[in-house]
């Protein structure tokens, strides 16, 4: 049927059938979304044509579904991938298990759109959220998100970012930073090579560039029940382990085959519940 207000061209069926046409794996999904999100039928011709020239999807709507809530977005900026879930799924059961007393104070560090911290926090009560991010999109972005759940958001590279006064007090330091090595960046999809900024995406020649620098600063800003989270790839999580035992941290690797999702886990305490795992110890299976 013709969608109110649309010419024939414009029907459900017609937008479907381009986007499959453009290569869209979900174009059912995505024609609805255009559809209801389009302020009117000039809107939804451009948004079509933008997206079946290959613009991401949360570009055009101006925000990305993630953790069951609307992350806003930038041109530019990092859109939230669904195996990112495990890391807030991680660093919530960490902050929720009781142990421990407030204050918890979370930092999303490399935040980009400031999706993860601002996961953690709806779902933490009481959390003290720390974002930061070196792009100035970035972190103007991530304002947007983490400003309404009582956040607040630094622009600088990684912890010189922060304020000292964090320094030895961070319960959980939930890091998403670039892990992409370098010459894989042009095998990614082109709705990342081609729109995202490439400092959200370059991890280095191994990708674990930025993985090596966090973990040799974590430990100072730690508390000492605190824990490191890093999402990476399956591929790169025994190098990620390593990186984060290197620095003097124990480590578990958490394995989610329903998301497609990896996160290396540092414990700053040895001897705690959380600290006992042997470093570099077998991906294991999480299904949240």
């Amino acid at each position: 049927m013709p969608v109110s207000g649309t010419s024939a061209p414009h029907t459900f069926a017609a937008i479907v059938s381009a986007l499959r046409a453009a290569g869209c794996v979900f174009a059912e999904d995505e024609a609805g979304l255009l559809i209801r999100e389009a302020p009117g039928p000039a809107a939804l011709a451009d948004w079509v044509g933008r997206r079946t020239s290959g613009e991401p999807l949360e570009y055009i709507l101006g925000w990305a579904g993630f953790d069951g809530n609307r992350i806003a977005l930038e041109p530019g900026v990092f859109v939230p991938r669904r195996r990112t879930q495990l890391l807030v799924d991680e660093a919530v059961g960490l902050l929720q298990c009781g142990r421990f007393p407030a204050p918890r104070i979370v930092v999303d560090l490399c935040c980009g759109s400031g999706a993860v911290g601002a996961a953690i926090a709806r779902r933490v009560p009481g959390a003290e959220l720390h974002a930061a991010d070196v792009d100035p999109e970035a972190a103007k972005c991530a304002r947007r998100n983490v400003g309404p759940v009582g956040g607040r958001v630094y622009e600088g590279d990684l912890f010189a970012a922060l304020p000292p006064g964090l320094q030895g007090r961070v319960r959980v330091l939930a890091v998403n930073a670039p892990y992409v090595p370098t010459d894989a960046i042009r095998t990614m999809p082109p709705e990342a090579r081609h729109y995202e900024s490439r400092i959200a995406l370059d991890g280095g020649a191994d990708g674990l560039h930025f993985h090596r620098r966090v973990a040799t600063g974590a430990r100072d800003w730690l508390s000492s029940e605190g824990h490191l989270l890093i999402e990476t790839s399956e591929q790169q999580a025994e190098g990620t382990a390593s990186v984060v035992a290197a620095a003097g941290l124990a480590v578990r690797t958490v394995r989610s085959d329903e998301l497609d999702g990896t996160v290396v886990i540092g414990a700053a305490v040895v001897g705690s519940a959380q600290a006992t795992a042997v470093p570099n110890s077998p991906v294991h299976s999480a299904h949240p």
